[in-house]
């Protein structure tokens, strides 16, 4: 047995979670928010407890030692010995990365020269990253790329239409995004699959950030996140695919730089953006049932951009044995999930059995009927235990 430790660092937060491996026994999670404020906010359960305080969190380094305090006084471990190893999450891996790879000064280079892919997350996992360093300065450190499980895309599916120097000179591909997800959700669904040689899935991580992966046979063939997770189906403050045109248009029309309106495109747009209310669709949704024309727009815009991509993805997949809901909304939106069966239910003889759909909330189901041509199914994502997995396999590796 051995203590392994998930690390989400965000630019203001810092998300953990403490497993017992090989058995993936949660011991501990929680999370430091608002890292850098006065009036930030640490909270931690174990066991059947929990705690949150208010305190100053000034750098991710007192978080890290916030979290090491608060293990040691629980006495979840009586000795931070006892973590032998942590695994940190890194959104953007571009194109060094098709497995999750252990720490070092190649990998924490390579890493810090993708910042601007992920200007808002590369930079921030290297500071948890350092962190964690600094205050267990002996333990296996591992890197779980997001991008990493799309890695096996066909050239066709992740090189964009512009002149080709820039691709080569500059890595301007598709890399996707939520790739630990995908790949999560595909191991998990695959029993739902018994005896189907070749399987074919089509997995939809649906939160405030969004995307839809085709998966077959256990691998990623297209995804609809781009370059940066700007990309794909349109999302909490996120526009989604655009005309590419319309950056130019904007920016001639307002005034506002390149850099402002990529800032809007990713901060102001989608949910928020179309419905004026706000970019969590739980929020759109009540102003939905009150008749507001824009958050039915809003809505609609989601449904028919999710629809889109599976049908896309059907294609490419040349059919579909499952199609997967997680994520916030994927998980916890029976009204989402029942509005994207029906939007694709004729085209692809999709059925699922809404009643059972609306009394699911946040656990794994099979939602389809059996005269279904595609099953339909909740599968709740879990990307932490996959980062404890490949960090563990890193630690076993290394004794």
């Amino acid at each position: 047995m051995a203590k392994v430790m998930a690390v989400n660092a965000g630019s203001s937060s810092l998300k953990f979670k403490l497993y017992e491996m090989p058995e993936e026994k949660v011991l501990c999670s929680g999370n430091a928010e608002r890292i850098g404020h006065e009036d930030a906010i640490f909270g931690m359960k174990w066991g059947e407890e929990s705690e949150k305080k208010i305190l100053p969190i000034l750098d991710h380094a007192r978080a890290v030692e916030l979290v090491v305090q608060a293990m040691l006084e629980k006495g979840i471990v009586k000795d931070m010995n006892e973590i032998v190893a942590v695994g940190h999450r890194i959104v953007q891996g571009g194109k060094y990365f098709s497995h999750s790879e252990l720490f070092n000064k190649d990998t924490e280079d390579k890493i810090e020269s993708l910042i601007p892919l992920a200007p808002l997350h590369n930079k921030a996992h290297l500071v948890g990253f350092r962190a964690f360093k600094q205050i267990l300065p002996d333990v296996t450190n591992v890197a779980v790329f997001d991008t990493a499980f799309h890695q096996t895309m066909e050239p066709e599916d992740y090189v964009f239409p512009i002149p080709y120097e820039l691709t080569e000179k500059y890595d301007c591909r598709r890399y996707g995004a939520h790739g630990t997800s995908h790949k999560y959700l595909a191991e998990m669904g695959a029993k739902y699959l018994p005896g189907v040689a070749h399987p074919r899935i089509i997995s939809c991580h649906i939160g405030s950030g969004a995307s839809i992966t085709a998966i077959k046979d256990g691998k990623c063939v297209a995804t609809s996140m781009g370059l940066t997770p700007l990309g794909g189906i349109m999302m909490g403050t996120r526009t989604g695919d655009l005309d590419p045109s319309v950056m130019n248009y904007l920016c001639k029309c307002t005034g506002k730089s390149v850099e402002e309106m990529y800032q809007m495109f990713n901060k102001q747009s989608g949910f928020l953006g179309v419905s004026g209310i706000s970019n969590d669709s739980r929020d759109v949704l009540k102003a939905v049932d009150e008749g507001n024309k824009r958050a039915i727009l809003a809505n609609k815009i989601f449904i028919r951009r999710i629809a889109d991509y599976i049908g896309q993805y059907f294609v490419r997949l040349g059919g579909a044995d499952l199609i997967i809901f997680s994520a916030g909304i994927g998980e916890n939106s029976a009204r989402t999930r029942e509005e994207v069966c029906d939007a694709i239910g004729t085209a692809m003889n999709v059925v699922i059995d809404k009643e059972l759909n609306a009394s699911i909330r946040s656990k794994e189901a099979l939602i389809s009927k059996p005269e279904s041509a595609i099953k339909v199914a909740i599968i709740p994502t879990d990307e932490e235990v996959m980062i404890a997995r490949d960090t563990y396999s890193f630690y076993k590796k290394d004794k």
